[in-house]
């Protein structure tokens, strides 16, 4: 007999099997005996009383064993044979598409600009340390995407919880720690993410499927009857564009594909401006957010570094932290010389001093009305030209332009900074000669009020670092509701982030599967 129960505890009784399974028994009328096994299925954290709780979904097993497996392990056929699907990006997008591709007996051929995750190391060493930005292999590009180097969240809004299991499982099978399966905002960690990246790649050129590394998309070739053709470039080093011939497209190439969006337009493939979010990274000690946030002076051992999640409505403006990252650093995400992207992440044991988290602003057409000459790339432009300002502010070298909270919301200077995580350096600058008015008149207004939610957030403790630009996509690329096809064009499925369909890694992966699904459908049905 299995029984379903939910418990509250203290964190360090959460942390014990032996007093899980006292209130299990407790909890269902029973002895301890009676309970053979038990699985938790989820787990989450309740700090929204003065006392701290961990919630517990348990399956209790009563007379019988706990199964050896509660994961499904995915089952991969050799496709080397077979009829070839292209992918543009090698990001959770295109990997899952491409194991969903070889489930279902197609063979995909992945195209990534960037390097492997271990060829990336040297690149971003470079960008932290020397401010130099390889324009094809940093923080946004390369074998596994944005997310590989910044973090590896696997948080998501989606309800479709079948779905999210399944990614969930398939991190687990190349080298996830089980955990994530039941953390209500599971994690894999920057240092442990590359290793199972590496691991998928290993499973797809096993299976015969071929990823082409530093190899940028150049041109798309399509006529009235659809896509039949590809032109790469390798940017190992100058060459001529080589044409590869193709029935079937996914575009998975992330939100700052800049030059493959450009490229559409060249190619009269119709994409559409779209709103995103702008702002800042902001950073407090991680203590203080623990102790806000937990209630106490000093965080328990059995409880992990806080996050938060904090809106505020400034007039038709949203404000909202993003991608919170306890225990984390902000980090360079630029794509090309010359401007200013930030980020964060954080390792596996969440273990740096600093908690950081995006503050940004919803923007729209309004906002990117000086760049509507600019079209469907108007977004775009307005996106790059900040990023722009912020390097000259920053004046060079990647250094940040950076202020303190309360000094920014007063129009202050600061005439000094406390300390970071931000390893290139910050300039102090008042960060209004920066952003857009409209953006700064309701981050002011949404930092005073998230300090009204979180006694001891608003402080001049917390530092400012700009500019936080790429939460999504600029452009969006229209696709088929149903069959998930270009609007216009046959044999072109825009994917995930970089096409305005997804955000962030695991709903990513989902629209790769969706997109890979599509794929199969339509040329079964050729």
């Amino acid at each position: 007999m299995i029984k379903s129960t939910s418990l509250a505890l203290l964190p360090e009784e959460a942390a014990n099997r032996q007093t899980i399974t006292l209130y299990l028994a407790k909890q269902l009328g029973i002895s301890v005996q009676d309970i053979s096994a038990f699985h938790i299925r989820k787990r989450s954290i309740d700090a929204r009383s003065r006392q701290v709780k961990v919630r517990l979904e348990c399956d209790v097993y009563i007379g019988e064993q706990l199964p050896l497996n509660l994961t499904h392990e995915r089952k991969f056929k050799n496709i080397g044979n077979a009829k070839p699907v292209h992918i543009v990006g090698c990001g959770p997008a295109g990997l899952f598409a491409a194991l969903q591709l070889i489930e279902a007996g197609f063979k995909p051929i992945i195209i990534e600009r960037g390097k492997d995750v271990k060829s990336r190391r040297r690149d971003l060493a470079a960008i932290n340390k020397q401010g130099i930005v390889n324009p094809d292999s940093n923080y946004c590009f390369g074998e596994g995407g944005a997310g590989t180097y910044s973090d590896g969240k696997l948080y998501t809004r989606s309800g479709k919880r079948e779905n999210i299991d399944r990614i969930l499982q398939t991190f687990v099978q190349f080298g996830a720690h089980s955990d994530i399966l039941v953390d209500a905002h599971p994690h894999i960690g920057t240092n442990k993410l590359p290793g199972i990246i590496s691991a998928i790649r290993e499973q797809i050129i096993q299976c015969g499927g071929e990823i082409h590394f530093e190899t940028r998309l150049t041109g798309i070739k399509n006529d009235s009857s659809g896509v039949n053709g590809i032109y790469i470039t390798s940017t190992k080093e100058i060459s001529e564009a080589v044409f590869i011939s193709c029935q079937s497209l996914i575009l998975a190439t992330g939100h700052s594909a800049r030059d493959v969006f450009e490229l559409l337009v060249k190619e009269n493939i119709l994409i559409e401006a779209k709103s995103f979010a702008l702002g800042l990274r902001i950073e407090h000690p991680q203590s203080l957010i623990d102790k806000i946030q937990y209630h106490s002076e000093q965080r328990s051992e059995f409880l992990p570094p806080s996050a938060y999640s904090l809106v505020h409505q400034s007039g038709d403006k949203g404000v909202y932290s993003f991608c919170m990252c306890p225990g984390g650093i902000i980090a360079p995400a630029a794509t090309a010389p010359g401007e200013i992207v930030v980020n964060g992440w954080s390792p596996s044991k969440r273990n740096n001093p600093f908690a950081n988290s995006g503050i940004v602003v919803s923007v729209d057409e309004s906002d990117f009305q000086p760049y509507i000459k600019s079209g469907p790339l108007s977004a775009l432009h307005y996106q790059s030209a900040i990023e722009q300002l912020a390097f000259q502010k920053g004046k060079g070298n990647l250094q940040a332009p950076a202020q303190r909270m309360i000094d920014f919301v007063n129009k202050k200077s600061s005439t000094n900074l406390p300390p970071a995580s931000y390893i290139p350096g910050l300039q102090s600058v008042q960060l209004d000669e920066v952003l857009p008015a409209a953006v700064t008149i309701a981050l002011r207004e949404g930092l005073v009020a998230f300090g009204k939610k979180m006694k001891g957030y608003y402080t001049n403790d917390a530092v400012l670092v700009g500019v936080e630009s790429r939460t999504s996509s600029p452009v969006r690329i229209p696709r088929d509701k149903e069959t998930l096809m270009h609007s216009e064009v046959n044999g072109l499925f825009p994917c995930a982030e970089g096409a305005g369909y997804a955000g962030g890694i695991v709903s990513a992966a989902i629209d790769g599967e969706r997109v890979a699904d599509s794929i199969v459908r339509y040329r079964n049905n050729q």
